[in-house]
Formats: structure tokens, sequence, C-alpha cells
């Protein structure tokens, strides 16, 4: 007999959450759920029971395209033939006063 709320079935969901103070957000993990509401409910409930944070975003993991670790050189080339882009191309007027 098998059961259909079997969650090998489910598609993969990646959670990201905001914490309070903030800041943006970050993956937080992954999990199963059968449906977008089911999976931020399943996510709320297990990366955020503490109130950690104060927004949560799933999406299906079939739905995030990637750069991979083969792709340095060629993807992110372009970028070394513009070093204008690098702060050390640019003063900082004097009254603008450092963060700490």
């Amino acid at each position: 007999m098998t059961d259909k709320n079997n969650n090998d079935n489910w598609p993969l969901w990646e959670v990201f959450t905001q914490p309070k103070s903030g800041k943006p957000h970050e993956h937080a993990g992954s999990l199963h759920a059968p449906d977008e509401e089911m999976a931020l409910q399943n996510a709320r409930d297990t990366y955020a029971r503490r109130n950690e944070g104060v927004s949560i975003w799933v999406v299906q993991s079939k739905h995030i395209t990637a750069s991979t670790p083969d792709d340095m050189g060629p993807f992110f080339d372009p970028a070394n033939d513009k070093p204008y882009r690098h702060p050390q191309f640019y003063s900082v007027p004097r009254a603008v006063k450092k963060r700490s």
C-alpha cells in the first residue's frame, strides 16, 4: 500500500528568512511540501519557531537557476576588464565621515 502524501513525491522548496534587524533574506534551509501555502507554513514552523524572523520566502528549488563553481572563470571574467568599478578609483569627500 502506498501513501499518496509521501513527501518523497512532494516538490523541494528553498526557504529564506529575514531577521528582525531588517537585514536581507538569507537561505535557511529546504523542505518538502505539496504546495506553496503548506511550504510557507512548514517553513514558519521549522525555521521561525522562536520568532527569529519577520519575513519568510519559499520558492520551489526547480525555479532557482545558479552558477556553478566550474563557471567561475568564464562567468565572472567580464568584470575583470572594468577596473573603474572598484572603489579605489573614487575619492571620498572630506565632509563624509567614516562609519565604524
